[in-house]
C-alpha cells in the first residue's frame, strides 16, 4: 500500500485510542451522549446496533452540515462507496458503486449493482436517480449483498431514503441559501394535522446553480456547461380511521434542466508513443493506435483550450432535461403489538432528453442526441412480528418496467477535418426492454439468550425479461427474451456484549440480472450476439463490531470477503458501423475492512471518521483486468467543534474526504489513458442557532480548494472521453426557520 494511503489510515484510526485514553476525562456522568438511531434497514424498525449489516446512517442535520444535496455528496463520506456522475452527460444521473460493484451507463438494457430506494419503493433508473435530499428523516447506505429482504440488483448494497410522515410532528420549515457559482436553493416543509385521523405534509425544493464553462461556439445557448437547475415537489396524506389502520398516500416529481456536463476527448494522445518511435512520417501515420479521430485530421488543439468550456457545434446538445414522477399507497394494519402488515404499491415515470457531441470539437464527427423513458410499478405485501424469542419479516413482491431508449440522427466518424460532412451519416438507434419480476421472501430471528441472537432468510425470484432493437442504421435488428429464476438467502449471528455494544457474523447472498447489450452495434459482425448475460450472483461473509465501545467512543467495524461469479463489465468500443458496449463476465473476490466511528472528546468537541480498504482480485485472462472505478482506500474526517456564543451556539465544521486512485474502466494498462487520480475535498459549515430560538444562520465552503477532477474514463479505441466532475469552490450563506 502506498505511503500516503497508509498516512491517511494513521490519521483516522487512532481516534479510537485516543478515546480510550480519554475516556474518564471526557466525560463524567453516565449520561448517554449518542442518541439513538433507529433503522429500517430489515425491514422493521431497530436500534442502527443490532442490525448485522455494515450500515451508515444520516440525520438532517447532519446532512445539512456535511453540504450533502444529493448521492453524489453522499458518497464522499462512506467507507467503501464511490459516486460518480456519467450517464448521457446528464448532471442529474447518479451512478454509486459500493464495495467495488455498480453501473456508469443509463440505457434500458443495464442494470446496477446497488438498489436505491424511497420509502420502501425501489428506483429502477440511474437518470433521475439523484435525488434531492431536502427534508428528509434519514438515509441509509447498507454495504454488501442485500438479495434476501432487497432483492436483485443490491449485490454491492442499497441505500434508503426515508422522508418525514404526516402527523409526526407539526409545523414547518423554509430554507434559503445563496452562494457563489449563483447558487441558489429555496425550500419548504410543512406538516400539519387537520384532525387526529388525518395529516398532511409538503415539500417543495428549487435548486439552480451556474455552470463551469461556455459553449464556445454556439450563438446565443441556452445553458452554460455544467449549468444545474432542479425543481421538486413531494405531498404526502395519511389517514388513519383506527388506532390499527393506516393509509399514507405520496406522490412526488422532480423536472431538472441543466447543460451538458463538463467532459474532454483526448485525441493526441492515441498512438503518441508508436509516432514517437516511427522511422518516418509515413510510419507514424499509419500507427494502428492512433484512432479514427486523429486519422481523420482532428488534434487535441481543435477543442476548447479549457476543458471546462466546450467547442461543439451541435446546438441540439447543450442542454439535458430529466423528469420523473410517482405516486405511491403504503397501507398498515397492526393486528397487535406483535403482528404487522404493510402493503406498499406505486407507480412512476421517468424520461429525459439529452446527448454528447463525443468529440467536442465544432464539425459533427461524433455524436449521439439521445431520448428515453421507463415506466415501472411494484407491488409488495410485508407481515412482520415476534412470538416470545421470535421475530420474522415475511414478503411477497412484483415488480414491472418498461421503457427504451432513442438516439435520432447520430454521427459515427463522419467525414474528415478537411472534408466534414454535412448532415448526420449513422441514422436512429431504437432499444427498448420490457421486465417482470416477482419474489417470495422470508426472514427469521430467534434469541437464544437475550444477548445472543442468531437469524436466517431465503428468498425466491422468478424473472421475465424481452428486449428489442429496431434496425441500426436501417438494417440489422434483434429481439429475444430470457426467463430465470434465482434464489438468495443470507444467515448472521449477532451477540449483545452491553447495552448498545454488538459482535455480528454473516453470510449474505445476492443476485444481478443479466443483462442484454446497451449497444449492440456488434450485430453488424454477429447477428446473434443479442443475448443476455447469466445473471450475477454473489455471496459474502462478513464480521463486524458495532456499538459505544465507551460511553463518547462510537464505533463501527467490518470485515468482509465477497465473491462474485459472472460478473459483467461494460467495455465499450468503436467499430467501422458505431458506438458498441458489450459486456466481458469476470469471477471477482473483493476483501476488505470498514471503520466508522465518533469520538466525543468534550461535550463540545466530536470528531467522526471513516477509513474503508478494498482489494478487488479479478479472475481474468486479461493481466490489466481490475475493477472499474474502484478506489483502494475511501477516508473522511470531519471535526465538530460547539462554541457557546451569547444565548445560543457557534458549531464549526471541517469536513475532508478521500478517494483513493481508481480506474474508468476494467484495464489498468496504462496506454489506455484511464487512470482517474486521488482527490481530497475540504468543506467548512459555520452555524449559528439560538438555544431557545427557531432559527439557524450559516456561512459554509464547499471544495475550498477547488479541487478539479475526473469522475470518469472511457476508451474507445478511437478516443478517451473524460468525463470531469461538476464539482467547483463554492462558498456562501444559508438561513433556515422553523415554525
Amino acid at each position: 500500500m502506498k505511503t500516503k494511503n497508509l498516512a491517511i489510515i494513521m490519521s483516522a484510526v487512532p481516534i479510537a485510542a485516543i478515546g480510550v485514553d480519554q475516556a474518564a476525562v471526557a466525560q463524567g456522568t453516565s449520561d448517554k451522549v449518542f442518541e439513538e438511531i433507529v433503522v429500517t434497514a430489515q425491514r422493521r424498525e431497530q436500534s442502527i446496533y443490532d442490525v448485522p449489516v455494515a450500515i451508515s446512517a444520516f440525520s438532517p442535520e447532519t446532512i445539512e452540515r456535511q453540504g450533502i444535496t444529493d448521492l453524489v455528496d453522499l458518497g464522499k463520506f462512506v467507507p467503501n462507496l464511490n459516486v460518480t456522475g456519467f450517464s448521457a452527460g446528464h448532471t442529474s444521473s447518479a451512478n454509486p458503486f459500493i464495495r467495488g460493484i455498480g453501473l456508469q451507463d443509463h440505457l434500458i438494457t443495464t442494470e446496477p449493482g446497488v438498489g436505491v430506494y424511497v420509502d420502501g419503493i425501489y428506483l429502477g433508473r440511474q437518470v433521475g436517480q439523484n435525488w434531492n435530499l431536502t427534508n428528509i428523516e434519514r438515509v441509509e447506505v447498507l454495504r454488501g449483498p442485500q438479495g434476501t429482504l432487497y432483492g436483485r440488483n443490491s449485490i454491492g448494497g442499497a441505500i434508503n431514503i426515508i422522508t418525514r410522515k404526516p402527523g409526526d410532528e407539526e409545523g414547518g420549515r423554509v430554507s434559503v441559501m445563496a452562494g457563489s457559482r449563483g447558487r441558489v436553493n429555496v425550500d419548504a416543509y410543512t406538516n400539519m394535522r387537520f384532525s387526529d385521523q388525518v395529516a398532511m405534509s409538503f415539500t417543495a425544493a428549487y435548486q439552480k446553480r451556474d455552470g463551469l464553462g461556455d459553449f464556445l461556439l454556439i450563438e446565443h445557448p441556452d445553458k452554460e456547461v455544467g449549468e444545474m437547475q432542479d425543481i421538486s415537489m413531494r405531498v404526502a396524506l395519511k389517514w388513519t380511521p383506527t388506532d390499527q389502520l393506516s393509509f399514507l398516500v405520496t406522490a412526488d416529481g422532480n423536472d431538472g434542466d441543466n447543460g451538458l456536463r463538463p467532459y474532454d476527448t483526448l485525441i493526441d494522445e492515441l498512438g503518441a508513443d508508436c509516432r514517437a518511435s516511427a522511422p518516418t512520417p509515413a510510419a507514424a501515420a499509419a500507427c494502428p493506435t492512433n484512432g479514427a479521430v486523429y486519422n481523420a485530421g482532428y488534434r487535441n488543439s481543435d477543442q476548447a483550450s479549457d476543458p471546462y468550456d466546450n467547442n461543439t457545434g451541435q446546438a441540439n446538445q447543450v442542454e439535458v432535461t430529466n423528469k420523473a414522477y410517482g405516486v405511491a399507497l403504503t397501507v398498515g394494519y397492526e393486528v397487535s403489538e406483535a403482528l404487522n402488515f404493510k402493503l406498499l404499491a406505486s407507480d412512476r415515470h421517468s424520461e429525459y432528453e439529452s446527448g454528447l457531441d463525443d468529440d467536442s470539437f465544432f464539425d459533427n464527427f461524433l455524436s449521439f442526441p439521445e431520448v428515453g423513458e421507463a415506466d415501472q410499478q411494484s407491488v409488495e405485501l410485508q407481515v412482520t412480528g415476534t412470538s416470545g424469542a421470535l421475530d420474522y419479516v415475511l414478503g411477497l413482491f412484483y415488480y414491472e418496467e418498461e421503457g427504451h431508449n432513442f438516439q435520432n440522427d447520430t454521427s459515427f466518424n463522419c467525414g474528415t477535418k478537411a472534408a466534414p460532412c454535412l448532415a448526420p451519416n449513422s441514422g436512429d438507434f431504437f432499444l427498448h426492454q420490457k421486465y417482470d419480476s416477482q419474489a417470495i421472501y422470508g426472514n427469521v430471528g430467534f434469541h437464544l439468550t437475550d444477548a445472543f441472537r442468531i437469524s436466517a432468510g431465503v428468498r425466491q425470484t422468478e424473472d421475465d425479461k424481452s428486449a428489442d432493437t429496431e434496425p441500426v442504421v436501417g438494417v440489422i435488428g434483434a429481439s429475444n427474451s430470457n426467463d430465470g429464476s434465482e434464489t438468495t438467502w443470507d444467515a448472521s449471528a449477532s451477540y449483545k456484549f452491553a447495552d448498545r455494544m454488538t459482535l455480528y457474523g454473516s453470510v449474505q447472498s445476492g443476485y444481478q440480472a443479466g443483462q442484454y447489450p446497451a449497444r449492440p452495434f456488434c450485430l453488424f459482425g454477429n447477428p446473434n450476439c443479442f443475448v443476455a448475460t447469466e445473471n450475477v450472483t454473489a455471496i459474502n461473509y462478513e464480521v463486524g463490531l458495532k456499538g459505544e465501545r465507551l460511553e463518547n467512543l462510537q464505533l463501527s467495524i467490518a470485515v468482509f470477503n465477497t465473491e462474485y461469479s459472472d460478473l459483467p463489465y461494460q467495455v465499450s468500443s468503436t467499430t467501422g458501423a458505431g458506438f458498441n458496449t458489450q459486456s466481458i463476465v469476470v469471477d471477482q473476490t473483493s476483501r476488505g475492512a470498514e471503520l466508522e466511528g465518533t469520538w466525543a472528546a468534550t461535550d463540545n468537541f466530536r470528531i467522526h471518521a471513516t477509513v474503508g480498504y478494498i482489494d478487488a482480485d479479478v479472475d481474468d485472462p486479461n493481466p490489466h483486468a481490475v475493477a472499474p472505478l474502484t478506489p483502494e482506500l475511501t477516508a473522511s474526517l470531519s471535526p465538530e467543534l460547539t462554541i457557546p456564543v451569547g444565548g445560543g451556539d457557534v458549531i464549526a465544521r471541517v469536513d475532508w474526504s478521500f478517494r483513493d486512485d481508481m480506474y474508468g474502466e476494467p484495464s489498468k494498462d496504462p496506454a489506455r489513458f484511464t487512470l482517474i487520480d486521488s482527490r481530497d475535498l475540504f468543506n467548512f459549515d459555520i452555524s449559528y442557532q439560538p438555544s431557545d430560538g427557531d432559527w439557524t444562520v450559516a456561512a459554509y465552503g464547499r471544495n475550498v480548494t477547488d479541487e478539479r477532477y475526473d469522475n470518469a474514463r472511457l476508451n474507445t479505441g478511437d478516443y478517451v472521453l473524460v468525463m470531469l466532475s461538476n464539482d467547483a469552490s463554492e462558498f456562501g450563506l444559508r438561513f433556515s426557520k422553523e415554525f
